[in-house]
């Protein structure tokens, strides 16, 4: 019995060096299948490259990724009819390719101020020089008067009562001030007071009538003119005061008193009349349309009391002219009916740096053609031309018609 437990003792020790001997062996394939796979990985051939399935998925959605980046970094085609509108642009207004780039754009560092004279503080306003706006804005005194309507005899009754500290026009720190009076758009008919002497506050109670339908009075406006008498020399004009709405205060079926302040002004305003156009943008074509429609009470240019007129639309960006297009010309009219489109292609990457200027012109045939009048539209107008043309942005795909009075050509309005 002995021997027998000796020869299982051997048989089990050799049995475990085996169980040993072959986990050993396990290990080993596994760490050679490991650095087999590495070494397949790593190893990329010119001839026959010997990758694996699992790197070469791997490095395929690395390429489609990159190609992918690629493709949105491409600008989109520009449609072919604002090809012209670019070409006129200036060179710096031209859009270079858009950096998509995933690293910011590395921001200068601005010096502080700290420590550095600014010349502008210690710069002194001269007493002598005035901001034009406030001298166009500034009073010169008051005048109050009168209105009321005869609706039997269809007539206006404009009665001027007295004025008050109006400012001195001659060296003996008076004036001699008088009033002329208009009902617009008409400047055939006017009338005006006698002239007080020697006065900064003149009574003058004087009454006039004007001949006018009922229906007429919203579209009239009151235009009083205030001068100082001059028996040598040309009359100065002290300011004036333009009543845009007749009814702004009362229904006139009885005397109404009115006061407003004189505006200061150096020559008569003068009516140039309105026009009424409408407004048409469609982004997704990049096209605007400005529709002509009518003018109403323009000046009269020829010496029959009448104008040959035709509007003129130009395309500005900053000041230089791109395009330009005309209606046709209606004769012998001061009130043109003419309902015609035009049409400008805009990309709406530019919406803002355009503008129109609506010119309306009287046609000559023999002589130069003249200007009656001219308004703006764009982002970089005043007034209702700015508030007109967001509107329209607004509301695209929608026409926005409006009326817009008529001013003499300025500086800012002419075309380079």
């Amino acid at each position: 019995v002995p021997w027998r437990n000796k020869t299982l003792s051997s048989q089990l020790a050799v049995l475990r060096s085996e169980a040993g001997h072959k986990d050993s062996m396990a290990d080993k394939l596994k760490d050679a299948g490991a650095i087999s796979f590495l070494e397949a990985a790593v190893k990329i051939s010119h001839t026959s490259p010997d990758i694996p399935a699992e790197v070469q998925m791997s490095m395929k959605d690395h390429i489609m990724r990159r190609t992918r980046i690629q493709r949105q970094t491409t600008e989109p085609a520009s449609s072919t009819r604002h090809i012209s509108f670019k070409r006129h642009l200036p060179r710096q207004m031209h859009v270079s390719s858009m950096d998509y780039g995933l690293e910011p754009p590395a921001v200068a560092e601005q010096p502080t101020s700290i420590g550095r004279i600014k010349p502008e503080l210690y710069k002194q306003k001269t007493v002598d020089t005035e901001d034009p706006k406030k001298e166009a804005e500034k009073t010169c005194g008051k005048i109050n008067f009168t209105l009321k309507y005869d609706y039997e005899n269809e007539t206006l009754t404009v009665r001027i009562l007295r004025a008050f500290d109006l400012p001195a026009k001659d060296f003996c720190g008076s004036s001699d001030p008088y009033v002329k009076i208009y009902l617009l758009p008409d400047r055939k008919r006017k009338f005006q007071t006698r002239v007080h002497r020697k006065t900064l506050n003149p009574t003058f109670d004087e009454s006039f009538h004007f001949p006018v339908p009922h229906e007429e009075l919203a579209s009239r406006k009151l235009h009083l003119s205030v001068f100082d008498f001059d028996r040598f020399s040309r009359h100065d004009m002290i300011g004036e005061v333009i009543l845009e709405n007749l009814f702004e205060d009362s229904d006139l079926s009885r005397e109404t008193s009115i006061w407003r302040d004189i505006q200061y002004a150096t020559t008569e305003s003068v009516d140039l009349g309105e026009i009424m156009f409408s407004l048409c943008y469609l982004p997704t074509a990049g096209r605007l349309t400005l529709t002509v429609i009518k003018c109403r009470n323009l000046k009269a240019m020829d010496i029959t009391g009448y104008s040959d007129p035709y509007v003129k639309v130009s395309l500005l960006c900053d000041g230089r002219r791109l395009k330009k297009k005309k209606t046709t010309i209606k004769k012998n009219t001061l009130n043109p009916t003419y309902n015609e489109a035009i049409i400008f292609d805009i990309p709406p990457e530019n919406m803002d740096q355009v503008s129109l200027l609506i010119s309306v012109m009287d046609y000559d045939r023999v002589g130069h053609n003249e200007i009656i009048g001219v308004c703006r539209v764009g982002v970089n107008a005043e007034g209702l031309g700015r508030d007109h043309w967001n509107e329209m942005l607004a509301y695209p795909r929608k026409p926005i018609a409006h009326w817009h009075p008529l001013v003499e050509v300025k500086k800012s309005f002419k075309e380079v």
